[in-house]
């Protein structure tokens, strides 16, 4: 059983039945005496993919899912699937890209770090190592002089991704990428 106050982005609980990803937890402390701290938190239906927001107070209880955690690596793309390797027993798993939403663009062949969300064996969702390396195929050429300016021009990356860089980074040079925020962090 975890408490409203204990749960973190990633965990897995269980409501009315289904396993909830949480999202996001915003904690709010009201200002009056007494007043507890309230905790807005988004949950994703790992099965339905639907969103639902609950406000809790901190020692409202859930219910841990029956879900299982499995490092997996990205083998291959079959049409609309996406076919996932577990790195321990070596069976493969696959979602399509509806399921996949948001992460498609951050999938390289052969990309590892990513762990599985599994409910009796069954792959319902994923999680993205928190950054990947691309790429560059294409941006505008590099600024002579603008090492240290904040402005930024856009880079496409091999999978169809863009993200804006620094005016220095030219075309053919990998650069680390947020998969939570699509933004560029650094050279790789």
């Amino acid at each position: 059983m975890a408490k409203a106050s204990e749960l973190k982005k990633g965990m897995v609980v269980e409501i009315n039945g289904a396993p909830h990803v949480v999202k996001q937890v915003d904690v709010r402390n009201p200002s009056s005496r007494g007043a507890s701290t309230l905790y807005k938190v988004r949950f994703n239906n790992l099965k339905t993919g639907q969103k639902l927001d609950e406000t809790l107070k901190g020692d409202d209880f859930f219910k841990d899912a029956d879900c299982v955690r499995a490092k997996v690596q990205f083998s291959y793309q079959d049409g609309d699937n996406f076919i996932f390797m577990n790195q321990e027993d070596y069976s493969q798993y696959s979602l399509n890209s509806d399921d996949l939403e948001g992460k498609v663009e951050y999938l390289t062949d052969g990309l590892e770090g990513i762990v599985a969300l599994l409910v009796d064996d069954e792959l319902i969702g994923i999680e993205l190592p928190s950054s990947v390396v691309f790429t560059i195929i294409e941006t505008p050429p590099a600024i002579k002089g603008a090492t240290a300016s904040s402005r930024t021009k856009t880079a496409k990356l091999h999978t169809g991704l863009e993200v804006q860089v620094p005016e220095y980074i030219e075309t053919g040079e990998s650069i680390k990428v947020n998969t939570e925020t699509g933004k560029f962090m650094s050279r790789a």
